[in-house]
């Protein structure tokens, strides 16, 4: 069983920045890849970010050199630190585990909210 925990999320000016972090709990392994997603209202949930444990990262064109990606192995905590926000950012996010062959695991989500 795993948990995913998220916070960080909020209410912020365009231009301003919000760190989301998300704690995992449980069975995780040595290995897999921890993300960021979100879903804006009436839009499918897309990819913002992922790192692998190795430490390489991925990431959606529309937030690349505004969003970074990191982890703490130590403490199963990734974050995602995001700058110069756009209203379009405005989305609920969601803090993703995958540690194959298990099937993905997903936080609760927190929302963030960018006014213009």
């Amino acid at each position: 069983q795993v948990q995913l925990v998220e916070s960080g999320g909020g209410l912020v000016q365009a231009g301003g920045s919000l760190r989301l972090s998300c704690a995992a709990s449980g069975s995780i392994f040595n290995i897999n890849d921890m993300g960021w997603y979100r879903q804006a209202p009436g839009k499918q949930r897309e990819l913002v970010a992922v790192i692998t444990s190795g430490g390489s990262t991925n990431y959606a064109d529309s937030v690349k050199g505004r969003f970074t990606i990191s982890r703490d192995n130590a403490k199963n905590t990734v974050y995602l630190q995001m700058n110069s926000l756009k209203p379009e950012d405005t989305a609920v996010y969601y803090c993703n585990l995958v540690q194959y062959p298990l099937p993905d695991f997903w936080g609760q989500g927190t929302q963030v909210t960018v006014s213009s």
